[in-house]
């Protein structure tokens, strides 16, 4: 994983023209998405089916990336970051300050993809990123493109990524952030402002996530 230095961000949402500045803390995201070997390795899944396998993990919920996290932070020895959901329960809860393992804000996942860098993207599309007309309408291998200044691959291109927030409790409920774009996506969607949403049991075959921790404790 990598340590990304403290900051600030300016987010916007285009739908109602409202543009905000948000601070961040130093945190730490990992450096490629969840691979589909991590995944199934850390769910107990068959023990050979997924050996091997670079891929990102798709076809996962927000709900699905949540369960994971805890799960990775208590084989780990970590203090989980999310509690509540479930059946009859009040909605599922974020403890920043807990050192395990959790989704990037929307915030924190922009703020890393742009890695000091003022543009639309990165780099160059072609060189950073699996989309529409490069990929071959298939997914891709994560870490075969150009990462960015911050040593972060696939932030753009190859599978959306889920992040925390809620896109518009009062329009949208509780509809959820992905960010990046995929390898279905066109290049115009494979930008570091571009914004998706959809219900937190949604899943699809370019969807996945990345994991961050909170720099609680640590010395960095």
């Amino acid at each position: 994983m990598v340590i990304i230095p403290g900051g600030e961000i300016e987010l916007r949402d285009d739908r109602i023209n409202r543009k905000w500045t948000v601070e961040i803390k130093a945190y730490i995201l990992a450096s490629i998405p969840v691979t589909t070997e991590l995944y199934y390795a850390t769910i107990g899944g068959s023990s050979t089916t997924h050996v091997g396998d670079r891929t990102p993990v798709v076809n996962i919920s927000w709900n699905d990336a949540v369960s994971f996290c805890n799960l990775l932070s208590r084989n780990a020895g970590l203090k989980e970051c999310y509690s509540g959901g479930g059946d009859g329960e009040e909605e599922i809860q974020c403890d920043w300050e807990a050192d395990g393992y959790r989704l990037p804000s929307e915030a924190e996942w922009q703020y890393a993809c742009k890695a000091g860098t003022s543009g639309y993207r990165y780099g160059e599309l072609d060189r950073i990123a699996w989309y529409e007309e490069n990929s071959g309408a298939v997914i891709h291998e994560v870490g075969k493109k150009e990462p960015n200044a911050w040593g972060l691959y696939d932030m753009l291109g190859n599978v959306w990524e889920w992040c925390w927030d809620l896109y518009d409790e009062k329009v949208y409920g509780s509809y959820r952030i992905f960010r990046g774009g995929s390898w279905a996506e066109e290049a115009r969607g494979c930008g570091s402002t571009c914004r998706r949403r959809s219900h937190p049991n949604f899943s699809i075959d370019d969807l996945g996530f990345r994991l961050a921790r909170s720099a609680t404790g640590l010395d960095i």
